[in-house]
This record gives structure tokens, C-alpha cells and sequence, in this order.
């Protein structure tokens, strides 16, 4: 039997309470299942009350279970190390179970995922043969899942959103449509801007010292970094506390709003910055600076619609409900942030915004988004 972990969990005092036979629960169907953990998700970023996701793979051994005596064995088990309150369904159908335990504390809670592997293991060395023991694969997925961005890799766990799998598979035909016009965009871009990023680089390099483009690491969808690139507008070794600061108090819902260019309202944005240079303010507000990204977009890192790449010590102060929008959509040039008043709007209408995208997304969607950009660039809504 192989047992994996990916988190932790909190008090299973309730785990002792009365069960009931899984036969007589039922099982939910693959989709069914998924639906639910699209679910927990959301109520845990409400209730901030953790869950525990665990799957139990037998393979082959399921798949090849003609009469279904090994499954009823499975559930039959099952039921002795689960709650009436607990979700049991089809992870992947005819190959992985899973469960979902729910309503838990938050107090032990490394200590308690070791006395959950413990409990679930010596349950199936108890009520099943060496063989059928041997064949089961178990692994515990913790949501909300800690995010470490000290590695490239993928920080969120691909178990617990198979909903966002089924989204992309169903929609598979409109992805292949966003990522011709990406490739075929960013492509017309940069032949079609080509003189005007040479005269920015020529520009850069005799206004301040160091390198034209600035690279940075970004999180992608998923939480995936990449190297990000605009036209420098900041002197190079420069303080990022200042920034950082004010992002923690963006997010927060503490940042007070600076005065903007003159067009309406202030923006929530740092607008008296000594660190940029005296091309990089006319480069903001002309959103010039930001040229590089169609290199990002050809290279499918980005796209050109969708929600605004984040910085991984911004996703660190993210709320967990935020994380959906690093989650839900490859980042973009554009998107309803940026033509809807840009840095006029706070921190979480942002992220409303790009969830509202991310659902109701589709070509045509990104289409009049596109159409809108050059508007919204022109007169400088929100740009600083």
C-alpha cells in the first residue's frame, strides 16, 4: 500500500461519530463528485474552515474488477473510517474513489494528518487480503493548499480542481480558437510595432543605465511562475518595500487612493514613485512599457485577454478567494480590468472582474475586449 500526503488537517474527534454502510450512502458519479469539491472550495473560502480530500486508487485491480466484489470490498471499508456527513464519489471513474472530509477545526494540524494516515491505512490492513492491500494507493489533498513560490512548479494541486479540467476539456475547441488569435496577434503586433519598440529601447538605454527590458517573475494560471517582461521605467537597484507595502494594504482593503492624471477619480496605485525614470512615466501612462508582453503571449505564457499577471508576494497576502483568479484564467494584456478604469477600481472589484471573466469567457468576449483596449489606452482611464 503506498500512502502520500500534500497537507494537513485538523481535529477528527468527529471522525468516531455513528457511520453508515457506504453501499447504503451511495457513491457519486464522477461529475457529481467533481461538482461537490467546486463546492467545499467555496465554502471554505467563506467559512475558512479546511477540508481534506482523500483519494484511493486501486488501478488496474478496479478496472479489471468484473463482478464488482473488489469495489463493495472497498466501500465496505470505506465505511468504517468515515462519517455519515462525509462525500464519497468517483474521483476518476472505474479507477480512483474519493472522499471528502469535512468540517474540521484548525488546531494540530500536522499532527492530525499523521493520525488520519495512520487510522485509513491500518483500517485496510485489517479488512483486506495482502494482495488487495498491496494494490491501493492512497494520498490526502488539503484545501487550502499552501502555496510556495520558491518553485517554478505548480503550487496548487491538480486533484482538487478537477472542474476547472472538465471546464477547459469542454471548451477545448473555443482554447485552440484563443490560442490561434494569441499566436496570430502578438505575432501582427510585434511586426507592426517593430520600429516603435527599437525607438523605446534607444530611448531607455540613453536616459538611465542598465537594461531595456525589465524581467520579473510572475504567476501564471495555475500559480505557475514565468519570466515577465515590459520596457524598464525604473532606475535599476531600486527599494521594492515601498511597493510591497502598499500592495499588502491594496489587497487588504486599507490603501488609500493617490491623485491621478486628471481624469476623474484618484487610483489605487503608487503615483509619486522616485523610482521611475523620466521615460518610464510617459511609458505607463501610455501603456508602451508593456509592448514585451505580445513575447510573453507567443510564447503561451499569457494571452491576450484575461486577468493581469501577479506578483508572488502579492499572491502571498491573497485572500483565499483570490487565488481563483490566478486559478480560473491565463493572464493577459487586457481585460475587463483594464477597460473598466484600470487602477480607479480596488483590489477586490478587480478580482470580481476577472472572475466574471473567466466564467462567461469566449472569443467573441475577448474580441470586443480587444476592440475596447485601444479606447481605454488613448485616454488613459486608470493608466499611471
Amino acid at each position: 500500500m503506498n500512502v502520500r500526503r500534500s497537507g494537513s488537517i485538523a481535529n477528527l474527534d468527529t471522525l468516531s461519530a455513528e457511520v453508515l454502510p457506504v453501499e447504503e450512502r451511495g457513491i457519486l458519479n464522477e461529475g457529481a463528485f467533481h461538482r461537490m469539491i467546486s463546492l467545499e472550495r467555496k465554502r471554505t473560502e467563506r467559512s475558512r474552515k479546511p477540508f481534506l480530500l482523500m483519494l484511493l486508487n486501486m488501478g488496474h485491480n478496479l478496472q479489471s474488477d468484473k463482478n464488482g466484489k473488489a469495489l463493495a470490498k472497498i466501500l465496505s471499508t470505506l465505511s468504517l473510517s468515515t462519517r455519515e456527513t462525509d462525500v464519497i464519489g468517483w474521483h476518476k471513474n472505474n479507477s480512483e474513489v474519493g472522499v471528502l472530509f469535512t468540517e474540521f477545526g484548525l488546531d494540530d494540524r500536522s499532527t492530525i494528518l499523521s493520525t488520519m494516515m495512520i487510522r485509513v491505512s491500518d483500517t485496510f490492513r485489517q479488512n483486506l487480503n495482502a494482495q488487495q492491500f498491496d494494490q491501493i494507493s492512497i494520498s490526502f489533498q488539503l484545501y487550502p493548499e499552501e502555496w510556495n513560490h520558491d518553485i517554478p512548479q505548480r503550487p496548487s494541486n491538480p486533484d482538487l480542481y478537477p472542474d476547472l479540467t472538465s471546464r477547459d476539456n469542454a471548451k477545448k475547441f473555443f482554447c485552440m480558437i484563443k490560442r490561434i488569435m494569441d499566436v496570430v496577434g502578438s505575432a501582427l503586433a510585434l511586426l507592426l510595432f517593430a520600429p516603435v519598440l527599437l525607438a523605446i529601447a534607444i530611448a531607455i538605454k540613453l536616459t538611465s543605465k542598465g537594461p531595456v527590458f525589465f524581467q520579473q517573475k510572475r504567476v501564471g494560471q495555475y500559480g505557475e511562475q514565468f519570466i515577465f517582461l515590459k520596457f524598464r521605467s525604473m532606475h535599476v537597484n531600486n527599494d521594492a518595500s515601498v511597493h510591497k507595502a502598499y500592495v499588502k494594504q491594496l489587497i487588504a482593503g486599507n490603501a488609500q487612493s493617490h491623485p491621478g492624471n486628471g481624469n476623474g477619480s484618484g487610483v489605487y496605485k503608487l503615483t509619486k514613485d522616485s523610482r521611475i525614470t523620466c521615460i518610464g512615466g510617459f511609458l505607463r501612462r501610455t501603456s508602451l512599457d508593456e509592448l514585451p508582453q505580445f513575447i510573453n503571449v507567443l510564447k503561451g505564457e499569457m494571452s491576450l485577454v484575461g486577468p493581469r499577471p501577479a506578483i508572488a508576494y502579492e499572491v502571498q497576502e491573497y485572500d483565499i478567494w483570490h487565488r481563483r483568479r490566478v486559478l480560473e484564467a491565463k493572464p493577459g494584456i487586457t481585460g475587463l480590468w483594464q477597460v473598466n478604469g484600470r487602477s480607479r477600481i480596488k483590489f477586490d472589484d478587480m478580482v470580481r472582474l476577472d472572475l466574471r471573466y473567466a466564467k462567461s469567457w469566449s472569443p467573441w468576449l475577448d474580441l470586443k475586449i480587444l476592440l475596447r483596449t485601444p479606447v481605454a489606452v488613448v485616454f488613459g482611464d486608470g493608466a499611471y
